[in-house]
């Protein structure tokens, strides 16, 4: 799900290939990794590209009282980056002919209480569909941490919110709701005849050979290498998250992967390989004038005027930042491990404007 709301070990950074620049040889980027690691994190890991160039960092620590090193090459939960992985699957079927971005909601998913709302709507934002993340409970409630390991599906989910009145009328403003993506993922099976996460890694995922980046659905486990995740506990102090039942979060943030895939697939995505030109474009249109989220996708500007693309996330003990320029010649991706002592946007805002602007 998209970002919402220490301890510092062992700080190490990785140079592979030729120096970024002659500063970040210096540790210029490894000195604002730290200081986001120092204010807002447990650990981090980053995949900083500029054309052929390429540096990996990480700071802090991958798991609390060890002092071991946060894996260079390490999976995580992307969160909300996932909505941008269904919202490609969803615009390939638009380009085939199977699903419409003007489809009403209800053409699809007949009985659900969203009149009015199209498909474009959903991907958008502008559907004023309530938002399930509001329903759930969050640390330190006690259901919270009793919810760990509880399945959950997509219409247990979906009923959450949609009992709530929508916030607006559609199409009117733009307002975050993770319902949104929930309903886009029934309307992919829907549409393919087999779940949102096979047609993701039949679309996406396994096209680009993304070897680090798969559905978990109900594994409670992140395979491979990984950094420990932390949420405020009951009584204050943080407790190791790092093992969840993730279909909570659904087609809305379930998805686990890492620096590099997700460095592969939105050079890929921005790059025309995975929709065409028409498409594209409709992905990094605004669903409101002036706004900065299009079709599952989000852009910033940075300090130095530069406009990046991408997507960010929140699942829970994991945060995700994955930004390019329009070119594909600057690129970031970002791990954080929050430590929740602060909100960690603008130490992270400052870091992605060092690494796009120097």
């Amino acid at each position: 799900m998209r970002r919402s709301v220490g301890v510092v070990g062992l700080v190490v950074g990785a140079l592979v290939g030729a120096p970024l620049s002659a500063e970040a040889g210096r540790g210029g980027l490894q000195r604002e990794l730290d200081g986001v690691v120092g204010v807002a994190g447990v650990g981090a890991q980053v995949e900083v590209r500029e054309g052929r160039r390429v540096w990996r960092g990480r700071s802090g620590v991958g798991e609390v009282g060890t002092g071991r090193a946060v894996p260079l090459a390490g999976r995580f939960r992307v969160g909300s980056v996932t909505k941008t992985f269904v919202a490609t699957a969803v615009l390939q079927l638009v380009g085939e002919g199977r699903v419409g971005l003007e489809d009403p909601v209800l053409k699809w998913l007949p009985g659900v209480r969203a009149e009015g709302v199209t498909v474009r709507q959903l991907l958008d934002h502008t559907s004023g569909l309530y938002d399930v993340l509001n329903t759930l409970p969050r640390p330190p409630e006690a259901e919270f941490y009793a919810n760990r390991w509880r399945t959950w599906t997509a219409d247990e989910l979906i009923a959450r919110a949609l009992v709530h009145p929508p916030t607006s009328k559609p199409g009117v403003v733009y307002k975050y709701s993770n319902t949104n993506y929930l309903l886009l993922g029934e309307i992919v099976e829907k549409a393919t005849g087999v779940s949102y996460a096979e047609a993701v890694e039949r679309r996406v995922i396994r096209p680009l050979r993304l070897r680090d980046t798969y559905f978990p659905g109900t594994s409670t486990a992140i395979q491979g290498p990984h950094a420990h995740g932390y949420v405020p506990g009951p009584d204050g102090p943080l407790i190791d998250y790092t093992k969840m039942n993730p279909s909570v979060f659904g087609a809305a943030g379930e998805l686990i992967s890492s620096t590099r895939d997700l460095d592969t697939f939105m050079t890929a995505l921005l790059g025309g390989r995975l929709l065409s030109p028409e498409l594209l474009r409709a992905m990094r249109t605004p669903g409101v004038e002036g706004g900065r989220y299009g079709l599952g996708l989000t852009w910033r500007t940075t300090t130095c005027g530069t406009t990046v693309y991408g997507n960010d996330g929140d699942a829970l003990a994991y945060q995700t930042w994955v930004f390019s320029t329009a070119d594909r010649r600057q690129r970031v991706a970002l791990l954080l491990t929050p430590n929740f002592d602060v909100d960690s946007d603008d130490v992270v805002d400052a870091f992605l404007d060092k690494a796009f602007c120097g």
